[in-house]
């Protein structure tokens, strides 16, 4: 096994060839030294704990046994095709530039894994705008909205606030059907995957989980009444 790297062991695609997942994210990290963090996530696992292998964590302050982000929800959801993403940008929650990559790995026609590399570029950023071809994504630049956090509670409560800032307003002037299409976004992207979200939703938006709940099964009447119509 490599050393300086952390690993979680559990049965699945991913862990039968964690050695050699293992081995690939520390070529990657060590190519590019202390600022690239690779992480190597099991997505069959709990999505509080898909991290099972990470070098340099502290680039976005995640280490094994955290959670994956908001992203990863919404593919899991289905609302994204697990499509490979090459050279595009992030920001950390204390404003630190990533260029980053992503490949998703499937078993089967099921999405079970991903590898991960978030290359803080903060400090070339600061250099001449020569080296701009070099460091910057080779797409138009623009910044994503990818939430890092090793805690999912925390990328809850991100994409919570993010809903409500849509808005403009606060959560109590909002209105009864504005509620209902936060809770439908939220669920849209995934966010009801995370363990104990119906409660933590409710609270947020100061309404009951039989609220919550009631909202969910009106989107869902509303959604088929909409592809009978088709």
């Amino acid at each position: 096994m490599p050393p300086g790297c952390n690993i979680i062991y559990h049965m699945s695609f991913i862990q039968d060839n964690i050695e050699l997942f293992s081995e690939i994210c520390e070529c990657i990290a060590k190519e590019f030294g202390s600022n690239c963090e690779v992480v190597l996530h099991d997505l069959t696992r709990p999505y509080d704990n898909t991290i099972v292998a990470i070098y340099n964590g502290h680039v976005t302050n995640r280490k094994v046994g955290d959670g994956g982000t908001n992203t990863g929800l919404e593919l899991l959801k289905g609302m994204k095709e697990p499509a490979d993403q090459y050279n595009y940008l992030n920001r950390t929650a204390d404003g630190r530039m990533l260029k980053s990559s992503s490949k998703y790995i499937c078993k089967d026609g099921k999405l079970v894994g991903s590898l991960c590399i978030n290359w803080d570029i903060t400090d070339l950023l600061s250099f001449h705008k020569t080296l701009d071809s070099i460091v910057l994504s080779d797409n138009d630049v623009s910044i994503g909205n990818e939430i890092f956090s090793g805690n999912i509670d925390t990328t809850l409560n991100l994409m919570m606030k993010s809903e409500l800032a849509k808005t403009g307003k606060e959560v109590c002037e909002l209105t009864k059907d504005e509620k209902s299409m936060i809770v439908n976004n939220l669920e849209k992207k995934g966010a009801f995957l995370i363990k104990k979200s119906v409660e933590r939703v409710a609270e947020f938006l100061d309404i009951s989980r039989f609220t919550i709940y009631n909202y969910l099964n009106s989107n869902k009447e509303e959604k088929k009444d909409v592809e009978d119509t088709d």
